[in-house]
């Protein structure tokens, strides 16, 4: 199979979709790899380092999509992009489909098979490709979220750790899962104050187990929700819905409730965002003010960190992409149901029924879409 990995050209997108390791794999598996120019070397990968993999490095992107069988990216395609899918090309990537009715119309259009990283799962229930992106974005998290509490910036100029005589700053964090739970322990290790959020109870009875003592946790009821929310410094919004769009857990009104310049990081925002006021900004211009709250809503947070963002996820979409490119999609997705989770377009039809539910619209069953 004839695979090919384009630049990122996602606004401040430095990852790209595979490294010189993964490109060797394919190589050495039979297949051909073709990379464009400096499409690594945001993530500290000359080209240099592809063509001593055995790929092939390819000047622009009409040649990568117009030659390769399989795309490989980080980013959902945008515009420019989706125009240069063809009937039968393979998309494996993020796609976040679920709150981007235009991306979904023009991956139908295109009659592409598109399979999502955030929607492969594992035997344990979990979502492996996401995993990676999601560990990364809840370290950030915290990080930004001290950045945007900053004075200068707009923030409340508190100290996440305080110093003695002075408290730390109270930080929420709503979700208790993956991206929650690194936020949690990354704002506690800076001397936060911090309280998790969550509607399991098991999964509260295991952070208390594992970080008894480092946070706090507490139940996800609305009421108990805005309470906290009303004291806190910041907020991490870290909820997911496997595929969905992201469910509003404070919204506008509520603002006003909440202390003037506080933070709310919304780590959802891929999928909508989980704050009613939250909208996608860049890592050029990642804040702005509604009612006097900061908002930190960057829609690719790990760019930020791309070097350790691009070999985490390579690792993780590695034995994914090998399996697509030695078997064919069908072959793959029959011989791994947890692969065939992550098919969401296929030949114009929609395939994956929470982005149906959401965008209402018609959804043909994976199983069906591999008998089409």
């Amino acid at each position: 199979m004839r695979i090919g990995c384009p630049t990122e050209i996602k606004p401040q997108e430095y990852r790209v979709g595979m490294t010189p390791n993964a490109a060797r794999e394919a190589v050495a598996h039979g297949h051909a790899v073709v990379i464009q120019t400096n499409a690594g070397a945001g993530a500290g990968f000359p080209d240099e380092d592809y063509i001593a993999a055995g790929a092939e490095i390819a000047a622009t992107a009409e040649e990568i999509f117009a030659s390769a069988e399989m795309i490989v990216k980080v980013k959902e395609p945008q515009a420019g992009e989706r125009k240069m899918l063809r009937e039968g090309q393979l998309l494996f990537t993020y796609l976040h489909l679920a709150p981007d009715p235009e991306q979904t119309h023009d991956l139908l259009e295109s009659g592409c098979t598109a399979i999502a990283y955030e929607t492969v799962t594992d035997a344990a229930g979990g979502l492996p490709l996401l995993a990676p992106m999601s560990e990364v974005a809840g370290r950030l998290a915290p990080q930004v979220g001290a950045w945007t509490l900053q004075k200068a910036n707009g923030g409340r100029g508190v100290l996440m750790g305080g110093v003695p005589g002075v408290g730390p700053a109270r930080v929420v964090v709503i979700g208790g899962g993956v991206v929650g739970t690194h936020a949690a322990r990354i704002a506690a290790g800076m001397g936060a104050d911090v309280t998790v959020l969550d509607r399991s109870l098991g999964r509260m009875r295991y952070l208390d187990d594992v970080f008894g003592g480092q946070f706090k946790t507490s139940y996800a009821s609305a009421g108990n929700t805005i309470e906290l929310a009303r004291e806190a410094d910041m907020i991490i919004g870290a909820v997911l819905i496997p595929g969905a769009a992201a469910p509003k857990l404070i919204s506008r009104a509520q603002l006003s409730e909440l202390k003037p310049g506080a933070a709310l990081v919304d780590v959802a925002i891929d999928q909508g965002g989980c704050f009613e006021t939250s909208r996608a900004t860049t890592h050029q211009d990642p804040i702005y003010d509604v009612d006097g709250v900061m908002h930190y809503c960057v829609a690719n947070m790990p760019g930020a960190v791309a070097r350790t963002s691009t070999i985490a996820l390579g690792n993780a979409t590695m034995p994914f992409m090998l399996a697509l490119a030695d078997k064919g999609w069908r072959k793959a997705c029959e011989d791994d149901p947890h692969l065939l989770a992550g098919l969401n377009v296929h030949a114009g039809k929609l395939t994956y029924f929470a982005v149906g539910k959401a965008l209402g619209l018609d959804v043909l069953s994976p199983q069906l879409a591999l008998k089409a």
